[in-house]
């Protein structure tokens, strides 16, 4: 009897001895499970943070262009004030000769008088005056060169020292990448014959 006691006993601790250590197996999967699901969670969330960083990156059309610089704040005001921003935030290829702040400073008197509510017309015909149709990089224009703008007349490329002019202008940041064709910032406002 002492005998089948001590088996019984031997047995029991057998079992529980297993049950103990399958469920030490168990714990330790879960917890290796756990782990990698987690690092699977972090993977996907940097991906996509990856992706929205690259979208975020990506050239934007030449009005969202515009408003994220703030050197180019007074023709953001201007295109506001004329009604042209939709016009630039479309499809169609533009080359916008686009005037800083200082160079609308230095026409402020003008810059006050087109702003008025009843000269919508001419500063739509000023803002036109600065966009050519189509894609053209500061290394395509030529000395010389006419090009035709949205509001009808022609501005002149200038080439000299190096330094590229239009309508008597000169491009101080030319190409700036933008969706709907190209940016060049210039130091002088453009002003046509007609207004």
């Amino acid at each position: 009897m002492k005998t089948q006691k001590s088996l019984l006993l031997v047995g029991i601790f057998a079992a529980f001895a297993v049950i103990v250590t399958s469920c030490g197996d168990g714990g330790k999967a879960a917890k290796e499970k756990a782990k990698q699901d987690s690092v699977r969670r972090a993977d996907s969330v940097a991906r996509e943070k990856a992706k929205a960083d690259s979208i975020a990156a990506l050239p934007k059309s030449i009005a969202e262009t515009a408003i994220n610089t703030p050197n180019l704040s007074t023709l953001v005001a201007a295109l506001q004030a004329g009604e042209l921003v939709d016009v630039l935030k479309g499809t169609d290829a533009l080359t916008v000769f686009a005037p800083t702040n200082d160079a609308f400073a230095a026409i402020q008197s003008t810059v006050d008088m087109l702003l008025k509510a009843e000269n919508k017309s001419k500063l739509q015909n000023v803002l036109k005056y600065h966009v050519v149709g189509g894609t053209v990089k500061a290394a395509d224009l030529k000395d010389g060169q006419e090009l035709t703008t949205l509001q009808g007349e022609k501005i002149k490329v200038q080439l000299k020292d190096g330094k590229v002019y239009v309508g008597g202008a000169e491009v101080t940041n030319p190409d700036v990448a933008v969706t709907n064709g190209v940016v060049h910032m210039t130091n002088k406002v453009l002003v046509p014959k007609k207004m």
